[in-house]
C-alpha cells in the first residue's frame, strides 16, 4: 500500500511534467534527456549505497522511511519551480529518495516470501505499484479539464500543472505514514542464513555468471531504454492531445497492473528466463512501431503494449536476483545491478534526445528497438 499510494503521487505528476517542461517551461528535448538521465543516474547511485548499507547495518526499514520521505518533501516544491535547472534539482531530490529505498525494499520483500513464491511475491508488489500508477493519472484526467476551465474563468492563482503537483503531497504523505505505522521489519531466513554462513560476507557470490550475465545483458538493453518522457513528447506528437495523455498513462499502468502478478507467478512455474526473453521482444515491437507510428490510435495499442513489457520484465527481474543471491547480501546486489542499469539509463537518455534532436524519431526509436532484440537473444543464449 505504500507503494500503491506512491505512485498515486508520482503518476499525477509524471504524465504531464514533459509537457510543462516543453510547453511551459520551453525546454528542448535534449534537454528534457539531459533531466531525466541525471535523475535516474542518481537514483541508481544511491541504490548501490543504500543496499550496501542496508546489509551492513542488517536494517531495511529506517534506510526505506527516509527513501520515500524525501520524495514526498520534493512534491509540492514543484508547484513553485520556474526554470529546467529548478525542475533539474527537484528531480534529483525525487531520485535521490528513490535511490535510498528501492535496494532494501525489495530485499524487504525478498525476505518476507518463502523461495518458490517469489515471482508471485514481486509481481504483486509490481500490480499494486502499478496500480497506484493507473490511478494517479486518472486523478490528473479529471482534475485537468476542471483547473484549465477555472483558468480560463480568470482564476490566475490557479495553473493546471502546478496545482496537481501540489495535491501530489497528500497520497505521498498518505504513502509514509502506511510505511511508519503497518511495515516491519524483516530478518532473514534462517535456512538463508545456513546456507551462506560465514565469519564474513560472501561478495564472491555477487560474482557468480548468472547474476553477471543477466546484468551485461540488461545494461546493454537499457541504453536503448530511455526515460518515458519521449514516449508522451511522441503522443503529443502525434496530436494526443493534454486531455488524453493521463489517460493513456492510466491505460498503459492498466496493462501493467493486470500482467504482474500472472507473469510472476508464470515465472515461478517455466522459469525466469522465458518470461524476460518475451518482455525483451515485445519491448523491440514497441519502440519500432513508435518510430514507424503515423495516427494517434497507433500510440494507444503501442502504450497498451508497454504495459504488457514491463508486467513481464519488472517483478521477474527482481525475482531472478533474489534466486542469484545469499540473503546477506541481496540488498547489495539490487543496488549494483540497478546502480549499472541507472548510469546506462542517463546515457540512453541523453543518446534519445540528441538521436531526436538530430535525426528525427523513427532513428532514436529504432535505435532502442534494435538493442532490445540483440539484448533478447543474448538472454537466450547465456542465462
Amino acid at each position: 500500500m505504500t507503494s500503491f499510494f506512491t505512485d498515486v503521487a508520482s503518476e499525477m505528476i509524471y504524465p504531464i511534467l514533459p509537457i510543462f517542461l516543453s510547453s511551459v517551461l520551453g525546454l528542448n528535448k535534449a534537454f528534457i534527456g539531459l533531466i531525466e538521465g541525471i535523475a535516474e543516474a542518481t537514483s541508481s547511485l544511491l541504490k548501490l549505497v543504500s543496499g550496501w548499507v542496508s546489509d551492513k547495518m542488517g536494517k531495511r526499514k529506517e534506510i526505506v522511511v527516509l527513501g520515500y520521505s524525501l520524495s514526498t518533501i520534493a512534491k509540492p516544491l514543484l508547484a513553485l519551480a520556474n526554470s529546467g535547472w529548478g525542475i533539474l534539482g527537484l528531480r534529483f531530490l525525487d531520485r535521490l529518495g528513490k535511490g535510498l529505498r528501492t535496494s532494501p525494499r525489495d530485499a524487504l520483500i525478498a525476505e518476507s516470501c518463502e523461495s518458490c513464491d517469489r515471482g508471485k511475491s514481486f509481481g504483486f508488489h509490481r500490480a499494486l505499484d502499478s496500480a497506484g500508477a493507473m490511478v494517479g493519472p486518472a486523478i490528473a484526467f479529471v482534475l485537468m479539464p476542471v483547473l484549465g476551465q477555472m483558468a480560463a474563468e480568470g482564476f490566475t492563482a490557479v495553473n493546471p500543472y502546478r496545482t496537481i503537483f501540489l495535491l501530489s503531497t497528500i497520497p505521498a504523505a498518505i504513502a509514509v505514514l502506511i510505511l511508519l505505522l503497518f511495515v516491519k521489519e524483516t530478518k532473514p531466513r534462517e535456512k538463508d542464513i545456513a546456507k551462506y554462513s560465514g565469519s564474513v560476507l560472501n561478495y564472491r557470490f555477487l560474482l557468480n555468471k548468472k547474476y553477471i550475465a543477466f546484468m551485461l545483458i540488461f545494461t546493454l538493453f537499457t541504453l536503448g531504454n530511455s526515460s518515458d518522457a519521449f514516449l508522451i513528447l511522441r503522443a503529443q506528437d502525434l496530436n494526443i492531445s493534454l486531455f488524453f495523455i493521463p489517460l493513456l498513462w492510466m491505460m498503459f499502468n492498466g496493462v501493467y497492473t493486470a500482467f504482474s502478478l500472472p507473469t510472476g507467478k508464470i515465472s515461478d512455474i517455466v522459469g525466469r528466463k522465458k518470461v524476460l526473453v518475451t518482455g525483451l521482444i515485445v519491448y523491440s515491437l514497441v519502440y519500432f512501431g513508435f518510430g514507424a507510428s503515423s495516427q494517434a490510435w497507433h500510440i494507444w495499442i503501442l502504450f497498451a503494449l508497454y504495459g504488457a513489457y514491463y508486467g513481464i520484465t519488472e517483478g521477474t527481474s527482481r525475482a531472478l536476483i533474489a534466486d542469484s543471491i545469499p540473503a546477506e547480501v541481496r540488498a547489495t546486489a539490487y543496488g549494483v545491478y540497478k546502480t549499472i542499469i541507472g548510469i546506462s539509463v542517463f546515457f540512453s537518455s541523453v543518446i534519445m534526445g540528441l538521436l531526436w534532436q538530430t535525426f528525427g524519431a523513427t532513428t532514436a526509436f529504432s535505435f532502442g528497438g534494435s538493442l532490445a532484440a540483440v539484448s533478447a537473444i543474448l538472454l537466450l543464449l547465456f542465462i
